[in-house]
């Protein structure tokens, strides 16, 4: 597409159709204005005038996504991930990682989480069940050594 009015306009348009489902981050509207075949020029400008305007803020989005991901609940390793691959910067991730850490006691929650899942894996082999609640937590982006003690120590109690 060619740099004019028409474009610019066009490209705003779809990017405030994308913020009217979620928030996004820079990376992420970029990525679909490219698919949609927008001049970089007329990308770099959208996004521009998106943050200018205070519609796209990766800090304010990186909060956002955090508090809703620790709901579910996930791992801070897959709520980076998660952002990283979402193209914030690395000292947004950070940042926001150690304000929510402080209030986010993943030990618990991953034990919390851990016995309602073992709930669910009733009368099958002792080892499969290990195996199945180790793998489950990791993939839900918890910290392998806090996973290994607590599965053990969980197994331990109940087989």
């Amino acid at each position: 597409m060619e740099n004019n009015p028409r474009a610019i306009e066009k490209a705003r348009g779809y990017a405030f159709l994308l913020l009217k489902f979620r928030q996004r981050s820079k990376k992420e509207i970029s990525e679909r204005l490219r698919k949609k075949r927008f001049d970089e020029q007329i990308i770099k400008e959208t996004i521009t005038f998106l943050e200018n305007k205070g519609f796209v803020d990766d800090k304010i989005f990186a909060r956002a996504w955090i508090e809703s991901r620790i709901k579910k609940p996930f791992g801070i390793r897959k709520i980076r991930q998660e952002l990283n691959f979402k193209g914030i910067d690395k000292e947004i991730i950070d940042s926001e990682i150690n304000v929510i850490k402080k209030k986010y006691p993943e030990e618990e929650i991953i034990e919390e989480v851990a016995k309602i899942r073992l709930g669910r894996l009733k009368g099958i082999d002792p080892n499969s069940v290990k195996r199945r609640l180790y793998s489950y937590l990791l993939r839900r982006g918890f910290s392998p050594e806090i996973v290994t003690d607590i599965v053990t120590r969980l197994c331990k109690h109940t087989y």
